[in-house]
């Protein structure tokens, strides 16, 4: 290569020197953009998913529902005072359950059975149960999504409650009363048969 050339601006191989390729032809901004970018649509599709779904563990009456906790723990004494355990078999399909009493007497009034989702509060279902023989109740329920689910077994007015965790798809689950808390008052034999609080 003569000083001509190198004057010129030619390098050794024939182009010449100094031509760069424009900013969105080199790929180290668009690798240094990148990040950003993709935090920015993960945080509008944050943003979107929850707005579009409802919070199922915030209550908006959290303060009443603490100052109702003690009834909620007679309930549970109740269950334990009258003896009461169940078990909960679901049909093929987890369209069907029936509570069969292994001991204890519910009474003669209507019951019912809460399938309560750990998370998602608008998934939960009721299912009124039938007396179909002494001991046994029977209902239909809608098949629920696959997971893990929370057993409730009461009485329409509140009197007694038992409970259990049901993987959805497994045949049959045992019900019974959550164990006594150590602040715990039993409940005495007119709250038992007539459902009252002291």
């Amino acid at each position: 290569m003569t000083t001509g050339e190198i004057a010129a601006g030619r390098n050794v191989s024939g182009g010449l020197v100094g031509q760069v390729p424009p900013w969105y032809r080199q790929r180290w901004p668009w690798l240094l953009m990148s990040g950003p970018a993709i935090v920015v649509v993960a945080g509008i599709v944050t943003m979107v998913i929850a707005f579009k779904t409802s919070d199922g563990l915030v209550e908006d009456d959290y303060y009443t529902q603490g100052l109702g906790i003690n009834k909620t723990l007679h309930r549970d004494a109740d269950a334990r005072a009258r003896g009461l355990s169940a078990t909960a078999r679901f049909g093929a399909d987890n369209g069907r359950v029936r509570i069969a009493f292994d001991s204890g007497e519910p009474g003669e009034g209507a019951l019912r059975l809460k399938l309560l989702h750990p998370t998602r509060a608008g998934m939960d279902q009721t299912v009124s149960l039938v007396r179909i023989a002494p001991g046994l109740w029977e209902g239909v329920l809608t098949p629920p999504a696959r997971g893990l689910w929370r057993l409730q077994l009461d009485t329409p007015d509140g009197g007694w409650r038992i409970g259990g965790d049901w993987k959805s798809g497994a045949d049959s689950v045992d019900l019974r009363p959550a164990p006594a808390s150590s602040g715990e008052t039993a409940p005495t034999a007119s709250m038992v048969t007539t459902g009252t609080a002291p």
